[in-house]
């Protein structure tokens, strides 16, 4: 089992920025690989970003490329979504994920933390 606690959203203008953690526990994530998803009302979740824990892949949505970035920190077994020039269409509730890499379904998911980003 691997268990996940997202933090750091909340409200901003739009053009303002905000980073999110997930911090992880359970188990070695190095065969992991991990993600960020976001669904807003109404519509489908949404791929936003991802990484091979160990390293050698990180992979964006069409609609945040350029603007988001994902990161870890093996030390604190922590994943970050740095989010810059942010949207009205950012928001949404945003999860992180995990996964084997040889697993296309995310198995393990967070509870979701909201962004809210005003015009």
């Amino acid at each position: 089992q691997v268990q996940l606690v997202e933090s750091g959203g909340g409200l901003v203008q739009a053009g303002g920025s905000l980073r999110l953690s997930c911090a992880a526990s359970g188990r070695t994530l190095s065969s992991y690989k991990m993600g960020w998803f976001r669904q807003a009302p109404g519509k489908e979740r949404e791929f936003v970003a991802g990484l091979w824990w160990s390293g050698g892949w990180t992979g964006y949505g069409d609609s945040v490329k350029g603007r988001f970035t994902i990161s870890r920190d093996n030390a604190k077994n922590t994943m970050y979504l740095q989010m810059h020039n942010l949207e009205p269409e950012d928001t949404a509730i945003y999860y992180c994920a995990a996964t084997s890499r040889s697993r296309i379904t995310y198995d393990y998911w967070g509870q979701g933390t909201q962004v809210t980003v005003s015009s």
